[in-house]
């Protein structure tokens, strides 16, 4: 299985409804593969009685909300397209791809990820400014895991 084929392989299995995938190959080749996902947590519906029931009008100021979702809106996330290992540059002695603060284009490599002996250089999605680099250099990372947030 060659390296094009099991990136179709992650990028179907983000498109599809399936959370875990187990595959064994008759050549010996194992891929595991489970999505990141929330649990959703279940609250239990309690009756309330029926006798002496005061209804109050209650208000919710709701401008911390959105201000928190325009913040998410406004940020964007560059997440790992493969489990391996994080690197911030091509080699120790050399400067990272990007610091916080570095302006980057849509298209520009921000850190490989060896994954099997190869190194896959990631390229940023999104135009923006680094506001956060979310992992350690020679750290392993899941496929999703955030790599870096712009601004």
């Amino acid at each position: 299985m060659n390296y094009e084929d099991i990136k179709k392989l992650i990028e179907d299995m983000g498109n599809s409804k399936i959370d875990a995938l187990d595959i064994e190959f008759p050549d010996g080749v194992k891929i595991s593969m489970k999505k990141n996902t929330a649990p959703v947590a279940q609250v239990p519906v309690v009756p309330m009685p029926k006798e002496n029931v005061q209804v109050q009008n209650v208000q919710i100021d709701t401008t911390a909300m959105k201000e928190e979702k325009k913040d998410e809106k406004d940020e964007k996330v560059i997440k790992s397209p493969m489990v391996g290992t994080f690197y911030a540059s091509n080699s120790p002695k050399e400067e990272p791809f990007v610091k916080v603060g570095d302006k980057v284009k849509k298209g520009q490599v921000v850190c490989i990820i060896e994954a099997m002996k190869l190194m896959n250089e990631i390229e940023s999605e999104y135009d923006g400014e680094i506001a956060e680099i979310c992992v350690s250099n020679e750290e392993m990372v899941e496929y999703g895991t955030p790599l870096f947030k712009l601004k």
